[in-house]
């Protein structure tokens, strides 16, 4: 082999090589380019679905009012909210549980000082929409302070109210229910937080089925506020 086929060869083998090493190199930048594209993809897709979750379940829409607790009465009450969610409220607690017709506001607003959560909604609302309502009612949060029952006139199909605060809500889907009974069941602002939503004391009945109690007279007694949970609710 002559001194310049020897040479030729020589670069042929090098240009080989520089070619070799290019192509490697541009698999690995199209490798790490699409290794990092796939990354961008998954940090936009987690980022948009958390934006997106804390969005449909935020409670930036609940309206909050003050009230003192404690002012037990025996008379009918007329309320600022509908439903209330504070204030004046009767001696009797309303049982927690799930109603099919109207309860005193003036029991419930007892169950609520209690740290009940109560589900409203209006007598009309369709029987999917009620049944949907229940399975919340009966699946999350704290099923000794579940209080659910139709309530007329309502602002909002659906009002979801716990004492000192409320959300109206028109779908019984909405993520927004389960994330306010979550917050704010036996929340921070719970006059009586432990106290029953139950027990011998508490009503069972609708306000179809009986009047307000009347004020005690002589030596009869009223209900003892006992911090013992109550029973889980059989009334449906």
């Amino acid at each position: 082999m002559t001194k310049e086929k020897a040479q030729a060869r020589r670069e042929h083998l090098q240009k080989m090589r520089a070619d070799q090493k290019r192509k490697q190199r541009r698999a690995a930048l199209l490798m790490w380019g699409a290794g990092g594209l796939i990354i961008v993809v998954l940090v936009g897709v987690v980022g948009f679905y958390l934006v997106k979750q804390a969005r449909e379940t935020s409670l930036d829409a609940v309206t909050s009012a003050k009230y003192e607790a404690g002012e037990h009465v025996w008379n009918a009450v007329a309320y600022k909210e509908t439903p209330p969610v504070g204030g004046q409220h009767n001696n009797y607690w309303q049982q927690c549980a799930i109603y099919d017709k109207p309860i005193h506001p003036e029991h419930a607003v007892h169950s609520l000082e209690h740290g009940a959560a109560w589900i409203t909604y209006r007598p009309d609302l369709p029987k999917a929409q009620i049944d949907k309502l229940k399975e919340i009612a009966t699946s999350t949060g704290q099923q000794d302070y579940m209080l659910m029952s139709p309530f007329p006139n309502l602002p909002a199909p659906i009002v979801v109210s716990s004492w000192g605060h409320q959300l109206k809500l028109t779908d019984p889907a909405d993520p927004k229910l389960p994330a306010f009974i979550k917050r704010y069941q036996n929340g921070a602002d719970t006059p009586e937080p432990g106290a029953t939503c139950g027990g011998p004391d508490a009503i069972t009945t609708t306000a179809d089925q009986a009047p307000l109690p009347p004020e005690p007279t002589g030596q009869q007694n009223t209900p003892m506020e006992s911090l013992q949970p109550s029973a889980s609710p059989s009334q449906q």
